[in-house]
């Protein structure tokens, strides 16, 4: 049972990604982190992506969560670059962690008017089922070639499936300050679903009292302990393996343990292997971590290789890696 899991206060999650739908990529994550001694999976609420976590586990026991979210949630959106205002620096492509951004060649219209063209080398986000919505890339770009569109999932057409496929958690990633979209889509989900939910929020939008606010609405008529809230500290920012970059994690899971709430605490956001050390140190107690970006980095480049799941060299190098980080939770 993941309630027994969760109770443990020893529960690693591999986030894969809300937006990662990379089948591929996903089934060796899964494949690898399992033999981690990972048992609860974080997907994207896309048929092919769960079949990819199942044929990932190859029979091992473990709980698969899908997340779905509101408009203008980061973990829900795409990145697009605009060819009109991409100059081609590269700059995007070397920090996506994802290598969603590819270089290519591209026809860019620098004088429409005499309908001259030019080509140019210019990243383009080819791989878009990769991209996470992170929002790097935007950061360092400096001629607004980059914006984000929300991709806004019919959750009637995409969940009745997917809990027919058999899934333990449904995750509603509710940081807007939309609370008409939130409580739409949360009725929505208490509705068809009768399992273990998880709330996935963030101080980004909302206050501390109005976030407090939200989590006991959304709870009020649910089961003690039967909702995950998912303390979002910086969404999607756990590349650094430091204090620094975890400590948003921490504070955001203290806001809701003050709460006093009959709910699991599971900490996100930034989340490295330093995250649970801090957590005792600050005194949070907390029942799990989740961790994403940081537990892909660092398995990346076996990840990557055509081979990962053939050559029993390269999985047991990343093995090491991955079993280190999932032992310190």
């Amino acid at each position: 049972m993941l309630e027994e899991l969760l109770k443990s206060n020893k529960c690693f999650k591999l986030v894969c990604g809300a937006g990662n739908e990379d089948a591929i990529e996903v089934e060796k994550l899964v494949a690898l982190y399992s033999a981690a001694g990972c048992k609860f999976f974080d997907l994207s609420a896309k048929p092919e992506i769960v079949d990819a976590a199942k044929r990932g586990l190859r029979g091992k026991d473990a709980f698969l969560c899908v997340s779905v979210g509101i408009k203008g949630d980061p973990h829900v959106r795409k990145a697009c670059i605009d060819g009109e205002k991409c100059v081609g620096c590269h700059k995007c492509e070397e920090i996506c962690p994802q290598k969603a951004i590819k270089n290519c060649k591209m026809i860019v219209h620098s004088q429409p008017a005499l309908n001259e063209t030019t080509e140019t080398n210019s990243p383009r986000p080819l791989l878009a089922v990769r991209c996470i919505g992170c929002g790097k890339c935007y950061s360092v770009c400096s001629h607004n070639a980059i914006s984000f569109i929300s991709e806004n999932k019919d959750l009637e057409e995409v969940l009745p499936q997917l809990i027919e496929k058999g899934i333990d958690c449904i995750e509603l990633h509710a940081m807007g300050e939309d609370d008409l979209e939130v409580f739409e889509k949360w009725n929505y989900i208490n509705k068809i679903y009768d399992g273990m939910l998880s709330i996935c929020t963030a101080r980004g939008h909302l206050s501390e009292e109005k976030m407090i606010e939200r989590i006991k609405s959304m709870i009020a008529k649910r089961k003690d302990y039967l909702t995950i809230v998912q303390a979002d500290g910086f969404p999607m920012s756990g590349g650094k393996d430091d204090y620094k970059t975890t400590l948003q994690a921490i504070a955001t899971a203290e806001i809701v343990q003050n709460a006093k709430l009959p709910v699991y605490i599971m900490l996100s956001g930034g989340t490295n292997s330093k995250t649970a050390e801090l957590a005792h140190l600050c005194g949070i107690k907390y029942n799990g971590i989740a961790v994403g970006t940081f537990a892909r980095k660092i398995v990346s480049k076996y990840i990557d290789r055509d081979d990962f799941l053939r050559n029993e060299y390269v999985f047991n190098e990343a093995l090491q890696i991955a079993k280190k980080l999932v032992d310190t939770v």
